[in-house]
């Protein structure tokens, strides 16, 4: 029997069961119809982080950033594309820490852009600074062995 996981849909945060050889199928929200992988990070609020980061089954990649920070932007861009390619493996998130305090203070945020990589509501890996789409790739799946 196939392995059934919990993946939060990106538009509506509801919980879709999607067995596992199935999650590059490209399957569809049963709530709001909407793709389960959209191939971009979600926007993690306080209302949707708990779905995303600790009922879910699937990893989920954080980066913690702010408007006003310039090496978070510039790393905006790898930061989509390595969601690109880690999907559907893994749920890429931004966290925005100026209007997400709470999270921020929750996970200890002290410099921007941080990388923190969740399973099942646990941290296993964090990473302070820029990087490249590349290096965010591998240092993902390095840390998800």
């Amino acid at each position: 029997m196939t392995e059934t996981l919990l993946v939060p849909c990106p538009h509506c945060a509801a919980l879709n069961r999607v067995p596992a050889d199935k999650l590059h199928a490209n399957g569809s929200c049963g709530r709001c119809k909407e793709s389960l992988f959209a191939g971009a990070p979600v926007t993690l609020t306080a209302a949707n982080f708990a779905t995303h980061a600790e009922r879910a089954d699937l990893p989920l990649l954080v980066d913690f950033w702010a408007p006003w920070c310039g090496p978070c932007r510039s790393m905006a861009p790898a930061f989509s594309a390595a969601a690109a390619q880690l999907e559907p493996q893994l749920r890429l998130g931004k966290v925005n820490t100026e209007e997400e305090q709470g999270l921020a203070a929750r996970f200890g945020i002290r410099s921007i852009p941080t990388l923190v990589l969740i399973r099942h509501g646990r941290e296993i890996a964090r990473q302070a600074g820029a990087m490249g789409a590349e290096d965010i790739r591998r240092w993902t799946l390095a840390h998800l062995g």
